[in-house]
């Protein structure tokens, strides 16, 4: 098992969903929330969820709430709210509607993390995965200073920053459930 903790974003808005995609029914699980938490936790020692609010679950698990910034859903908040609660210098961030980022991914992108980068993340044809990898303390200022800035775009961090981009050939372990009818295809493939 990884010793780099893990952490979940399950604290976003799911505008394009219409309904709170983390609380959505995913295989034999009650949630999307559920069966990430279920499957990482047999990957990593320890396992986290960001969110904005943890009474939405009805279980018992790590959790890691923003309640300083209620005003965004963007994961800068959630990124800044990780940094203050663990204290460790890296973790691994995934998100919660990203179910088929599977074991052999994540330890490539371990393999090829360096203590000498801010960042370590997914990179695909379609462009950078900002919600797959590992992010380090070094770059705790540059999110305060994005939130202060209303700035939530990961990928101009991540393009800024001394980051290892982890090239993907494959797609499908990426694919992201932002709309009905991606949640639908990822139900078929479960």
């Amino acid at each position: 098992m990884l010793d780099i903790p893990c952490v979940i974003f399950a604290g976003g808005k799911s505008s394009r969903m219409g309904e709170d995609k983390s609380l959505l029914p995913f295989g034999d699980f009650d949630t999307l929330t559920q069966f990430q938490l279920f499957r990482l936790n047999k990957i990593f020692k320890t396992v986290y969820i960001s969110c904005k609010d943890k009474s939405k679950f009805d279980f018992k698990t790590n959790y890691i709430e923003d309640v300083k910034t209620n005003s965004t859903y963007a994961p800068t908040a959630g990124f800044i709210a990780i940094y203050d609660e663990l204290n460790e210098n890296s973790f691994f961030a995934i998100s919660v509607d990203s179910p088929f980022i599977g074991e052999n991914e994540i330890n490539k992108i371990i393999e090829i993390d360096s203590l000498h980068v801010d960042a370590t993340v997914a990179k695909t044809t379609s462009g950078i995965q900002p919600m797959c990898g590992i992010y380090h303390r070094s770059l705790q200022n540059k999110f305060i200073d994005m939130l202060k800035d209303d700035n939530h775009k990961l990928e101009f961090l991540l393009k800024s920053s001394n980051t290892n981009f982890v090239e993907f050939n494959d797609e499908k372990p990426f694919l992201n459930l932002n709309h009905p009818h991606e949640y639908q295809e990822a139900l078929k493939l479960i």
